[in-house]
Protein backbone atom coordinates (compact mmCIF):
# COMPACT_ATOMS: atom_id res chain seq x y z
CA UNK A 1 0.00 0.00 0.00
CA UNK A 2 1.46 3.29 -1.11
CA UNK A 3 1.18 6.40 1.59
CA UNK A 4 -0.55 10.00 0.08
CA UNK A 5 2.01 12.00 -1.38
CA UNK A 6 3.51 14.84 1.23
CA UNK A 7 3.87 17.45 -1.82
CA UNK A 8 0.94 17.04 -4.76
CA UNK A 9 2.80 19.49 -7.03
CA UNK A 10 5.35 18.28 -9.69
CA UNK A 11 9.02 17.98 -8.87
CA UNK A 12 10.99 21.21 -9.04
CA UNK A 13 12.05 22.83 -12.06
CA UNK A 14 15.58 24.62 -12.72
CA UNK A 15 13.45 27.67 -13.08
CA UNK A 16 11.72 27.07 -9.79
CA UNK A 17 15.67 26.67 -8.31
CA UNK A 18 17.30 29.63 -10.14
CA UNK A 19 13.97 31.67 -8.63
CA UNK A 20 15.11 30.70 -5.32
CA UNK A 21 18.55 30.97 -5.67
CA UNK A 22 17.99 34.53 -7.05
CA UNK A 23 15.62 35.18 -3.87
CA UNK A 24 18.56 34.21 -1.58
CA UNK A 25 20.94 35.87 -3.45
CA UNK A 26 18.88 39.27 -3.40
CA UNK A 27 18.13 38.60 0.48
CA UNK A 28 22.51 38.38 0.94
CA UNK A 29 23.34 41.47 -0.72
CA UNK A 30 20.61 43.97 0.81
CA UNK A 31 22.07 42.45 4.11
CA UNK A 32 19.19 40.68 5.39
CA UNK A 33 21.15 36.79 5.54
CA UNK A 34 23.91 36.21 7.08
CA UNK A 35 26.98 34.38 4.84
CA UNK A 36 26.29 31.42 6.62
CA UNK A 37 22.57 31.60 6.82
CA UNK A 38 22.59 31.82 2.76
CA UNK A 39 25.07 29.06 2.20
CA UNK A 40 22.74 27.29 4.39
CA UNK A 41 19.77 27.71 3.04
CA UNK A 42 21.60 27.75 -0.59
CA UNK A 43 22.20 24.29 0.61
CA UNK A 44 18.58 23.63 0.75
CA UNK A 45 17.65 24.78 -2.01
CA UNK A 46 19.79 22.64 -4.28
CA UNK A 47 19.18 19.55 -2.77
CA UNK A 48 15.27 20.30 -2.42
CA UNK A 49 13.03 17.52 -4.33
CA UNK A 50 9.74 19.05 -3.19
CA UNK A 51 8.15 22.46 -3.06
CA UNK A 52 8.01 21.67 0.46
CA UNK A 53 11.12 21.20 0.90
CA UNK A 54 11.87 24.59 -0.94
CA UNK A 55 9.54 26.70 0.75
CA UNK A 56 11.13 25.24 3.51
CA UNK A 57 14.33 26.95 2.79
CA UNK A 58 13.44 30.35 1.66
CA UNK A 59 10.85 30.27 5.07
CA UNK A 60 11.06 34.22 6.45
CA UNK A 61 12.78 35.71 3.61
CA UNK A 62 11.63 38.92 2.36
CA UNK A 63 8.34 38.92 -0.37
CA UNK A 64 9.51 39.85 -3.69
CA UNK A 65 6.92 43.28 -4.02
CA UNK A 66 6.72 43.74 -8.08
CA UNK A 67 6.41 47.55 -7.15
CA UNK A 68 10.26 47.42 -6.85
CA UNK A 69 11.11 47.39 -10.35
CA UNK A 70 10.90 49.36 -12.91
CA UNK A 71 11.59 49.37 -16.60
CA UNK A 72 12.41 52.40 -18.46
CA UNK A 73 13.10 51.36 -22.40
CA UNK A 74 13.45 53.34 -25.50
CA UNK A 75 14.67 51.75 -29.48
CA UNK A 76 16.12 55.60 -29.36
CA UNK A 77 15.86 59.58 -28.91
CA UNK A 78 16.36 60.28 -25.09
CA UNK A 79 16.14 58.76 -21.81
CA UNK A 80 15.35 61.36 -18.86
CA UNK A 81 14.64 61.35 -15.55
CA UNK A 82 15.26 64.08 -13.00
CA UNK A 83 13.32 66.60 -10.04
CA UNK A 84 11.48 64.75 -7.56
CA UNK A 85 10.84 61.42 -9.62
CA UNK A 86 10.38 58.00 -7.20
CA UNK A 87 13.43 55.58 -8.17
CA UNK A 88 12.66 51.99 -7.59
CA UNK A 89 14.23 49.26 -5.38
CA UNK A 90 15.88 47.87 -9.48
CA UNK A 91 15.71 50.30 -12.30
CA UNK A 92 16.38 48.96 -15.52
CA UNK A 93 17.43 51.11 -18.34
CA UNK A 94 17.45 49.77 -21.98
CA UNK A 95 18.29 51.58 -25.03
CA UNK A 96 19.46 50.72 -28.48
CA UNK A 97 20.41 54.21 -29.67
CA UNK A 98 20.13 57.58 -27.45
CA UNK A 99 21.38 58.92 -24.82
CA UNK A 100 20.79 58.15 -21.25
CA UNK A 101 20.69 60.88 -18.33
CA UNK A 102 19.34 59.61 -14.78
CA UNK A 103 19.58 62.80 -11.88
CA UNK A 104 19.13 61.39 -8.58
CA UNK A 105 20.13 63.99 -6.71
CA UNK A 106 16.72 65.51 -5.90
CA UNK A 107 14.72 62.03 -6.37
CA UNK A 108 12.54 60.02 -4.11
CA UNK A 109 15.18 56.94 -2.74
CA UNK A 110 13.07 54.74 -0.44
CA UNK A 111 15.13 51.98 -0.63
CA UNK A 112 18.92 51.93 1.11
CA UNK A 113 19.98 49.51 -1.97
CA UNK A 114 19.49 50.82 -5.49
CA UNK A 115 20.28 48.58 -8.47
CA UNK A 116 20.37 50.33 -11.99
CA UNK A 117 20.39 47.77 -14.52
CA UNK A 118 21.56 49.08 -17.81
CA UNK A 119 21.65 47.84 -21.26
CA UNK A 120 22.71 50.18 -24.12
CA UNK A 121 23.66 49.99 -27.56
CA UNK A 122 25.22 53.13 -28.49
CA UNK A 123 24.76 56.69 -26.86
CA UNK A 124 26.42 57.58 -23.58
CA UNK A 125 24.38 57.51 -20.24
CA UNK A 126 25.46 60.21 -17.49
CA UNK A 127 23.99 59.53 -14.08
CA UNK A 128 24.03 62.12 -11.27
CA UNK A 129 23.74 60.48 -7.64
CA UNK A 130 23.33 61.90 -4.21
CA UNK A 131 26.00 63.73 -2.66
CA UNK A 132 26.13 60.95 0.39
CA UNK A 133 25.60 58.29 -2.05
CA UNK A 134 27.96 55.13 -2.29
CA UNK A 135 28.67 53.99 -5.82
CA UNK A 136 29.64 50.38 -6.95
CA UNK A 137 30.37 49.61 -10.85
CA UNK A 138 31.67 46.14 -10.03
CA UNK A 139 28.57 44.70 -12.39
CA UNK A 140 29.29 46.74 -15.27
CA UNK A 141 30.89 45.62 -18.59
CA UNK A 142 31.56 48.60 -21.16
CA UNK A 143 32.52 48.02 -24.94
CA UNK A 144 33.99 50.53 -26.18
CA UNK A 145 34.56 52.90 -23.94
CA UNK A 146 35.54 53.21 -20.78
CA UNK A 147 33.50 54.59 -17.20
CA UNK A 148 34.19 57.86 -15.95
CA UNK A 149 33.97 57.52 -11.96
CA UNK A 150 35.87 59.54 -8.90
CA UNK A 151 35.01 58.37 -6.01
CA UNK A 152 34.16 61.81 -3.64
CA UNK A 153 37.08 63.20 -1.65
CA UNK A 154 34.75 63.94 1.56
CA UNK A 155 31.63 61.19 1.93
CA UNK A 156 29.41 61.51 4.63
CA UNK A 157 27.88 57.77 5.66
CA UNK A 158 24.13 56.71 5.71
CA UNK A 159 23.35 57.56 2.32
CA UNK A 160 22.14 55.28 -0.76
CA UNK A 161 23.93 52.57 -2.21
CA UNK A 162 23.83 52.91 -5.93
CA UNK A 163 25.11 49.48 -7.47
CA UNK A 164 25.29 49.55 -10.98
CA UNK A 165 25.58 46.80 -13.27
CA UNK A 166 24.30 45.56 -17.09
CA UNK A 167 26.35 46.23 -20.35
CA UNK A 168 27.37 49.56 -22.25
CA UNK A 169 28.29 48.78 -26.09
CA UNK A 170 29.63 51.98 -27.56
CA UNK A 171 28.79 54.69 -25.33
CA UNK A 172 30.46 56.08 -21.99
CA UNK A 173 29.10 56.41 -19.05
CA UNK A 174 29.69 58.97 -16.32
CA UNK A 175 28.84 59.14 -12.70
CA UNK A 176 29.24 62.08 -10.37
CA UNK A 177 28.20 62.92 -6.71
CA UNK A 178 25.68 66.03 -6.71
CA UNK A 179 27.11 69.12 -5.60
CA UNK A 180 24.65 69.98 -3.04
Amino acid sequence: MTSPQEDPLPRLSEDDRETAVQRLQKAYAEERISHEEMDERLGQVLTAKTHKELASALAALPVEDPDTTSTIAAAGGRIERRGAWRVPRILKVESAYGRVRLDLSRAVIENPVVDIELQLGTGGARITVPRDAVVDVEGLRTGWKDLRYETPRRSRPGGPKIRISGTMGFGRLKIRHARR
